[in-house]
């Protein structure tokens, strides 16, 4: 499978890649340069925030639910990047911000928060559903690879700090059912787990930061598929139509970046992509 750049804009820190269904575009977001990125038929596009933001979940046509360094907020596409508060999270803690997150299949907002110099153990887990925040894991070093399975009755999530993955049952509602199980320990094999996104068969196809790659790993654990990218510091994977895949880096960490670092890009891909569902306020 062949990588090329999407969008040749360098991201310090590339995160929260995003398909949006009704706009058939992508976005992601550049956590330290403060800023949100797409492109449309016409060229690039770039939101300026006040704030770092890392992810973001699509409610409508217009508007994006992001969670950034103060909590979530409502962006609207069509304004320019004012940010419209909707709840603090760890608002009063400025070291801390938030990480990875995703839409659930019910409908609701997944994210993580940590420590910006990532001290072990600082960050969070956290679920937007219907209009309240709760705080669902703590303890966390680097939370990533939040995903969700095809019924919507598993959640998944990392802490790339300890390079394990674990399996969280839901109720129906979306909420944790039962004790969090682990799925995968890629410490053996050096691989630092980042985002991910799970296909319609149960695969869990994940970016590894530092490997230059996204990794899909079988529900058993099996590594399947591999598809690597010009950036060193893969972050982040979305679905996109007609069998691609967007690909987020960083040049965090790069001594002396070479252009390849930091650019987003689109791997073609033979899985079986899911909608990504939009998020309920």
């Amino acid at each position: 499978m062949n990588a090329s750049v999407h969008d040749d804009r360098p991201c310090l820190l590339g995160e929260g890649a995003l398909w949006h269904p009704l706009r058939r575009q992508f976005f992601w977001f550049d956590i330290l340069g403060r800023r949100l990125m797409s492109r449309d038929h016409a060229g690039p596009l770039e939101w300026r925030l006040d704030r770092m933001a890392s992810a973001a979940g699509w409610i409508d046509r217009d508007r994006l639910l992001v969670a950034t360094e103060t909590g979530l907020a409502i962006l609207d596409l069509t304004r320019g990047g004012a940010l419209e508060d909707l709840a603090p999270v760890e608002a009063g803690d400025a070291a801390t911000r938030s990480n990875d997150g995703r839409a659930d299949r019910q409908g609701g907002f997944w994210f993580g928060t940590m420590g910006k110099r990532a001290e072990p153990g600082a960050g969070a887990l956290y679920r937007w559903y219907r209009g309240q925040v709760r705080r669902l894991f703590q303890g966390i070093g680097i939370p990533n690879a939040i995903s969700f399975a095809p019924d919507g009755r598993t959640a998944f999530f990392a802490d790339t700090a300890v390079a394990r993955v674990w399996r969280q049952p839901l109720d129906a509602q979306g909420w944790p059912q039962g004790p969090r199980q682990p799925y995968l320990d890629l410490a053996g094999q050096g691989l630092a787990p980042d985002g991910a996104v799970i296909d319609a068969d149960g695969g869990f196809c994940c970016a590894c930061w530092g490997e230059g790659a996204v990794i899909r790993f079988a529900p058993d654990g099996r590594q399947t598929h591999r598809f690597t990218v010009g950036g060193k510091h893969s972050t982040c994977p979305a679905f996109g139509a007609a069998g691609q895949m967007l690909v987020t880096t960083a040049r965090e960490g790069i001594a002396a970046p070479d252009p390849a670092q930091g650019l987003t890009y689109l791997v073609a891909h033979d899985l079986r992509a899911i909608p990504e569902p939009a998020v309920l306020l």
